[in-house]
């Protein structure tokens, strides 16, 4: 049975320096309150994965957790450039980042690989493409059944994934719906899986082509409501654009990037109290 407990207990006991960390979410249902608790509890030296590196990661880029990151596209969706990547690829700052870049049907099959117990995965793609002359993790073989030619990248296998979902019942079943990403997959190719949800339920009511993840495949679920802001949890409440078009002045500049880690994570207790520090600050932009 899964661990219920604060998503503080989660991080501390289930995430490592130097661990391989996924944190999934696609469009929705992102899970940034679990974000800034490893940026609160200075963890270091991780191995970023992500299919779509957006706001969480560019902070725990910039905060100085991370040393690489394994990905297949990396933005401010709708905005442009994420800043803090950008610096630490570009200028080391805070330190050298490495990565390694792959199409998105490439990560995706990797997940599946990962979740399927395999070494590495197989697909059709990469012929005509550049990313394999600066990703020297994709090579190709010949089919042994009809000779073509295929691409092949390892598994994706993280010591620990993080996600967000709507709901999970007291023993540790997890329900999502909406617009979802690999989330089960990314949960399924880990050691360990930390789930943090909006509510806690007595009975899942799941509808139909929701996903369920079974609580034996999860290590510690942690109950934090609105725990995807900026970002959104469907049937629960809506993304913030503001903030997404606001983080574009805030990371490009690494005194207005340090300040505001400072202010909204590192002096707040929990993201309860990041919620309240990010409403004030809304209300300054309004004044």
């Amino acid at each position: 049975m899964a661990d219920i407990c604060s998503l503080r207990e989660a991080v501390s006991g289930l995430i490592h320096d130097g661990d391989t960390v996924a944190m999934e979410g696609f469009t929705h249902l992102i899970p940034h309150a679990a974000g800034h608790e490893v940026i609160r509890q200075g963890k270091r030296d991780l191995a970023l994965v992500r299919m779509t590196p957006d706001l969480i990661y560019d902070q725990l880029i910039g905060a100085g957790c991370a040393t690489s990151l394994r990905f297949s596209w990396g933005g401010n969706p709708g905005v442009g450039s994420l800043h803090r990547l950008r610096d630490a690829v570009e200028k080391g700052w805070p330190h050298k980042l490495a990565i390694r870049e792959h199409s998105h049907a490439d990560m995706a099959n990797a997940y599946v690989a990962g979740a399927s117990g395999l070494p590495f995965a197989v697909l059709r793609g990469y012929i005509g493409s550049d990313l394999p002359k600066v990703n020297d993790s994709i090579r190709f073989i010949d089919c042994p059944y009809t000779g073509e030619k295929l691409a092949t990248t390892p598994a994706v296998r993280p010591d620990i994934t993080v996600i967000h979902a709507q709901q999970a019942d007291r023993q540790g079943n997890v329900l999502l719906w909406g617009i979802l990403g690999v989330q089960k997959e990314a949960a399924l190719a880990a050691k360990k899986v930390i789930v943090t949800v909006e509510e806690i339920v007595d009975k899942l009511d799941a509808p139909a082509n929701a996903c369920i993840l079974p609580k034996w495949v999860v290590s510690a679920v942690c109950h934090v409501p609105r725990g995807a802001t900026p970002s959104y949890a469907h049937g629960y409440y809506e993304r913030d654009n503001r903030f997404y078009l606001a983080w574009d002045a805030i990371a490009r500049n690494r005194e207005a990037f340090t300040a505001w880690i400072q202010r909204h994570i590192l002096d707040t207790e929990d993201f309860e109290g990041f919620l309240r520090v990010h409403a004030e600050s809304q209300q300054e932009m309004s004044a």
